[in-house]
């Protein structure tokens, strides 16, 4: 039998998302513009994923988003994406308050579109029957990626909890919504449905690839060989990379073993010695 550590193809490029220095920032140890010079100088990773987070009352704030662009410039860091959170639910069953969660990320798509980005990550959250979340959080998601087909940038949703944990659910949403501009964000931990149900990671990521325009590679402890303790990295990269994809996939440790440049460096680590196979 051929191990996956031998039958790993295909290029793909590492990036850092900047919820692995969550602590950092809410400490005020650094703020969001210091992010951009520490992934390169610290971690050597030309490639970034922001939060919105760290810059929530920025977003209409070209004098700040063009000072993260030259930021990004001096040091030759990419601008990925901008994770999106806290702006509403885009499946909310108030019709109302659905398309008010809309509107709420209108200016992170016109953010993305200053800063050079690809795409906004939102989060599918519903309520309702399984049929019923379908249907609002595709209502909601096909009317924002209308909106930012007119901008040029994507809209990924992430498995983050509830149903958008389960990709099947997730997968008939993406086919639901059918417009060029949505996709996937895979995260390799996020399949946490609700306390008493885990979705299975692999089969979740492999059934989410089809429509991935981005790739969360979550960490949160590693073994005195340098592997993740709760991914088989060979194995979810193999289903990544058979997938066709061949983009960036994003460091996000979230774990509390290691410091989080320990952490960062860790998941790099593995994911250069997949890389070289």
């Amino acid at each position: 039998m051929v191990s996956c550590k031998n039958v790993i193809k295909g290029p793909f490029e590492i990036s850092l998302a900047q919820w692995s220095l969550h602590r950092s920032l809410f400490n005020k140890e650094m703020n969001n513009l210091d992010f951009i010079s520490v992934a390169k100088t610290k971690f050597n990773i030309s490639a970034v994923e922001y939060v919105n987070t760290f810059f929530f009352d920025k977003a209409e704030n070209k004098k700040y988003l063009n000072e993260m662009n030259e930021i990004a410039k001096d040091f030759d860091v990419k601008n990925l994406l901008i994770m999106c959170d806290n702006e509403g639910d885009l499946g909310d069953p108030d019709k109302k308050n659905r398309y008010k969660a809309v509107e709420n990320h209108y200016k992170w798509v016109n953010a993305a579109k200053i800063l050079g980005c690809h795409s906004i990550r939102v989060n599918a959250r519903s309520e309702g029957s399984y049929d019923e979340q379908i249907k609002l959080t595709s209502d909601g998601l096909r009317i924002l990626s209308e909106f930012a087909d007119n901008i040029g940038i994507n809209i990924l949703v992430e498995n983050h909890g509830g149903l958008s944990s389960n990709g099947k659910w997730l997968t008939k949403v993406m086919k639901t919504v059918d417009h060029p501009r949505i996709g996937t964000l895979p995260d390799f931990g996020n399949f946490k449905i609700d306390d008493d149900d885990i979705y299975d990671r692999y089969i979740g990521v492999r059934e989410l690839m089809p429509f991935a325009k981005a790739v969360s590679a979550k960490s949160h402890e590693f073994d005195q060989n340098g592997n993740e303790m709760h991914t088989d990295y060979y194995r979810m990269m193999k289903i990544v990379l058979d997938s066709g994809y061949s983009g960036y996939v994003g460091i996000e440790y979230e774990g509390s073993n290691h410091s989080e440049s320990e952490g960062i460096m860790l998941t790099k680590k593995l994911l250069e010695k997949i890389q070289k196979n």
